[in-house]
This record gives structure tokens, C-alpha cells and sequence, in this order.
């Protein structure tokens, strides 16, 4: 008998690890047979007025401009920009497959609104928004955790929670840097073990406001109306802040009140300065610590300024490029003749209740978001590239947003897409531990080698000759795109029906489109007649060719 267990536990063993091995394999593909990939959740957004005045908003300008917008994209074309906008990655195959089948009314909408209460989406946006906010340096690690940041912003967007009571508490929040992790937006100022109030206050007019005014720092603004006293009027609404044992606002040190100082470049002396605002003090509350004040004047509801500033960074995040640019250097909404985009879709923000969630609808579902990135006037992708060197009719295109703005894959896109596409299901919190530890590590050394566009990202950066060495080159796409019974290669190399579907999946998960008809048949005869070694090598050269292709690496 003891025999008979000594042989029989370790093959029981290996035949659960087969089984497993190959229902891991088959379920993507068994998804698509049961069911109609249906994803129930109610959209709480209908193309309602907001998008209905975008769209009358665009098609005058379009009409007065002269110019016929692009073709509507195609839908798989949609779902992969909005992955790579709202989880930084594409679509994972089984993804496809459900969106594919999904036969229901409203079937975009319902998926976007799947999408925003996903974890991958507050995940992926707390880190992005959060680089406007404490931008990327890891700082004094004492008193400063930008890793409690970004999961306290994390927790704060998978509740969604107003937006001006997230930034109400990272301006005013009181406590430690652990347990209050919203402070850490002041730490983050802590420079050589003093805090820096002018650095706060530049944050709060970038990242807030939608104004770059850190020039008046030092002087009154060369090219616009920011005077160095306003500046200085804001930072002052820092001074009483001190760190001890957490973050706390005190008006008497020893006895003595605590005020904002600065060095006064003419007298060589310290001057007091009181706390200021630079315009509506109407809207500053009388009661309250400084902090809170400034918190209650920066998000009022009347502030159009806040309101425009995060339509234009959300916009850039979810386009590949701010509406109007720099995304944190916007117009004076006071000087405007008439109500532009910003102002459409901010007043919907604001009396929605301030939800990011809603505004994202309100974007995607425009028409602008599911025009085609190729036009009919010239049948190639037009990118800001093109119009930067003088294009003048994609220029004219962009400019107008006639079609989508083609845009170059930030970093973090492209080592996202890549680990997705290498996987046939979806990589997120509910994977195996690790395959979400391995995820972290191979991004981060990606990051380190290929580059971090940090708190600049939605700025134009070109591609360099290093990274698309990088990606050809590097030991990521090679061991990425090898045909193993766990990567995506492997897996479709063995359940795929036939040669046509096989090629049909590697593009799918990699370019979420399926190959043209005439490059499909291309490498169908390749396959056509090889045994099982050489089709594993040609299977392993179309996805790493796929991996390096342009398409891999813009927005489309």
C-alpha cells in the first residue's frame, strides 16, 4: 500500500497541475462561448446635453473651418485608446473577446462605465494625477511617503469621491504622513529639513489653478498679470504650517505669533506678508486655519479656474494631449469672449457634483474621442510630429480637432501594453501574486532603462534612437514574446482553430486589431507546412516583430 501511495501522490500532483495548466489555457477562449460577453453595469451617463453641445460646438467649427472630420473609428480601435488611457495598458484578449460578443444597447458606454470602477483605472489615475501633485522624487523619507499618497488618492478615486474634497484635504489635512496620507502633498515641499511655502504655492497655481505663476516668485510675471506680491499672498497661507510629529498649523511658537516671512531682494531684509488671494476674497471664508481658507477659496464653486484646470489635464490624459497646451499655463476664463470646451465641460463638472467619472463619460462619448486618428484627405495618421514640422493641413486637422490626435505611448504605456499583451487574460489585482509582483519589477527596471517622462508628461516628448533600441534589443521583448505553455504566445500557438485564427490572435493581443488581408496571408503560407519547432519560432518572431512595430507604440 505504501507503495502504491509513493507512486500514485506525485502523479496525482502533476495530473491537478495539468488540469489547472489547461483550464488556465482554454478560459479566454471559453469565454467567448458562454454568454453574450454582456457586461452588466448600468451607465449612469447618456449622451445628454453636455455631449450634445461638445458635439454642436465641434461640427461649427469644423463647418467654419471647412473641414469634413475624420471617418468614426473602428470600435476595437476605441476600446484599446481607452485602456491605454484609463489602465495605461491594452486590452487583454479575453477583454476583446467579451467586448466583442457583447450584442447589448449602449454597449460603450456601459464598458467605459465598467472601466472607471475597475481597480486598474484608480490605480492607474492616481498615479498620473498625482505627479501634478508631488511629482515623481521620492523626497525625505522620514517625513515624506509618496507611496501612502498615491494609495490614499488610489482609495479616494475607486470611491469616487468629489474631486474638491479630495483637494480640499491635500491642502488643508492635518496629522501624520501614515495615517493622514493626504499631507504628504505638503511634505512633499520639504527641502533641506525646511518647508518650502513658495514651492507649495506653485503647486497649488499649477496644479489647481491651471497657472504657471512660479515666475512671480522673484518678480511680477514677464508675459502675463501675475505680480510678485500675489504670489507671495498665496505662499503666506503656508506660514503657520510646521512639522513636528505629523502636519499641523500653529499661530504661536514660544509665545510668539507665526508669520510668513520672506527676504526682500531690494533691502536685503525679511518682510512680513499677510495672506492673500489674488482676486474674488469674496470667496475666502473668515473662519478656519489658513490652510483650510485657501482649500475652501481654491475649490469654490464659483472658481472657474479649478474647474477648467482639471477638464484640460484629464482631457490631455485620456487624448494623448491637453486641449489647450501647456496643460498647466491656461488663459485667464475672465478675459474669454465666449464659452470654449473647457468651459462646456466644466460647468457639467461642477454641477454633476465634481465627479471625475462623469467628466470622463462626458469625454469619451463626444465625438471628438471616436473619430479616426487616419483622414480621408491624406489616408495616413496625422501626429502632433507632422504638424510640429509644418504640416500645414495636418496641422489645420489637429488644430481643430477633426481627428484623433495620434500620440507616442508615454513609458509606462508601452511596458504596460507589453506585459498585457504577453498574457491572454487580464493582469490585475485578482492575478496571481506573482504575476502582479513580476509586473512591478519588470516596469520598474524598464522605466529606469527606457526613461520617466515625470511630472512633464503630457508635454510632446519625441521618440529617441536608445528606446526603440531598447524595446528591439532588450532582454523584455525577447523573453516576453517566447512561445512558453504561460505567455500569450505559447497559448495561442497550441488552442488556436487554424492558421488564420492564430495569426488573427497575435494581433489581437498586441495591436487589438486584427492583420490586414493581404499581410494575414503572408504569414499563413509562412506556417503552412512547418512542424511544431518551426511554427513555435515564427510565432515568437511575429509578436516580437509585433511588439516593435509603429502601431505598438502610438495611441491610434
Amino acid at each position: 500500500m505504501a507503495t502504491v501511495l509513493r507512486w500514485f501522490l506525485p502523479l496525482a500532483v502533476i495530473q491537478t497541475v495539468v488540469v489547472l495548466v489547461v483550464w488556465a489555457t482554454w478560459r479566454p477562449f471559453l469565454l467567448q462561448r458562454s454568454g453574450d460577453g454582456r457586461v452588466d453595469v448600468e451607465p449612469s451617463f447618456r449622451m445628454g446635453e453636455t455631449v450634445a453641445k461638445v458635439n454642436r460646438l465641434f461640427a461649427t467649427r469644423w463647418a467654419q473651418a471647412g473641414l469634413a472630420p475624420a471617418a468614426p473609428a473602428p470600435q476595437l480601435q476605441i476600446l484599446r485608446r481607452l485602456s491605454l488611457a484609463l489602465y495605461g495598458t491594452v486590452p487583454a484578449l479575453e477583454e476583446i473577446r467579451r467586448f466583442e460578443a457583447d450584442r447589448g444597447p449602449d454597449r460603450l458606454a456601459r464598458w467605459v462605465e465598467g472601466m472607471l470602477r475597475d481597480r486598474r483605472f484608480s490605480e492607474y489615475f492616481a498615479e498620473r494625477l498625482a505627479r501634478s501633485y508631488v511629482g515623481v522624487d521620492g523626497g525625505d523619507f522620514v517625513v515624506y511617503r509618496r507611496d501612502r499618497f498615491v494609495e490614499w488618492l488610489t482609495e479616494a478615486l475607486a470611491e469616487n469621491r468629489r474631486y474638491d474634497e479630495i483637494v480640499r484635504e491635500m491642502i488643508a489635512d492635518r496629522g501624520l504622513w501614515t495615517g493622514s496620507p493626504s499631507t504628504n502633498f505638503i511634505t512633499a515641499a520639504l527641502v533641506m529639513g525646511e518647508l518650502e511655502e513658495e514651492k507649495l504655492a506653485g503647486r497649488v497655481f499649477r496644479a489647481f489653478l491651471g497657472q504657471r505663476a512660479d515666475c512671480a516668485q522673484c518678480h511680477d510675471h514677464p508675459f502675463s498679470d501675475w505680480k510678485q506680491s500675489q504670489f507671495e499672498g498665496v505662499a503666506a497661507f503656508f506660514g503657520q504650517t510646521r512639522l513636528s510629529l505629523g502636519v499641523f498649523d500653529h499661530t504661536e511658537v514660544d509665545g510668539q505669533p507665526v508669520e510668513f516671512e520672506v527676504l526682500d531682494q531690494k533691502s536685503g531684509e525679511q518682510r512680513q506678508v499677510s495672506p492673500q488671494v489674488p482676486f474674488h476674497d469674496e470667496w475666502l471664508p473668515a473662519d478656519g486655519t489658513r490652510r483650510a481658507r485657501l482649500a475652501a477659496w481654491v475649490t469654490h464653486l464659483e472658481q472657474r479656474r479649478f474647474d477648467r484646470s482639471i477638464v484640460n489635464r484629464v482631457w490631455g490624459l485620456l487624448f494623448g494631449k491637453p486641449y489647450l497646451q501647456p496643460v498647466d499655463d491656461l488663459p485667464d476664463p475672465e478675459a474669454l469672449a465666449t464659452e470654449d470646451l473647457l468651459d462646456i465641460l466644466a460647468v457639467d463638472f461642477r454641477d454633476q457634483g465634481r465627479d471625475l467619472r462623469q467628466l470622463i463619460l462626458a469625454m469619451v462619448l463626444s465625438r471628438p474621442f471616436l473619430l479616426d486618428s487616419q483622414h480621408a484627405a491624406d489616408q495616413v495618421p496625422v501626429d502632433q510630429g507632422a504638424a510640429a514640422a509644418g504640416d500645414g493641413e495636418a496641422d489645420h486637422l489637429l488644430e481643430e480637432w477633426a481627428l484623433f490626435p495620434l500620440t507616442r505611448l508615454r513609458p509606462e504605456q508601452v511596458i504596460g501594453a507589453m506585459l498585457q499583451a504577453s498574457s491572454v487574460g487580464t493582469i490585475d489585482r485578482r492575478s496571481h501574486l506573482i504575476v502582479r509582483t513580476l509586473r512591478l519589477l519588470r516596469e520598474s527596471e524598464f522605466l529606469q532603462e527606457y526613461g520617466d517622462l515625470g511630472e512633464d508628461e503630457l508635454e510632446v516628448h519625441p521618440g529617441t534612437i536608445p528606446q526603440a533600441l531598447l524595446r528591439m534589443n532588450g532582454e523584455l521583448s525577447n523573453s516576453l514574446s517566447q512561445a512558453s505553455p504561460f505567455s500569450s504566445a505559447g497559448r495561442v500557438l497550441t488552442v488556436s482553430m487554424d492558421d488564420e485564427t492564430l495569426v488573427e490572435n497575435c494581433f489581437l493581443l498586441c495591436l487589438t486589431r486584427r492583420p490586414p488581408t493581404a499581410l494575414k496571408a503572408v504569414f499563413v503560407e509562412q506556417l503552412r507546412g512547418q512542424n511544431s519547432e518551426q511554427r513555435k519560432e515564427t510565432i515568437e518572431d511575429l509578436v516580437w516583430s509585433l511588439f516593435n512595430s509603429e502601431p505598438f507604440a502610438w495611441n491610434h
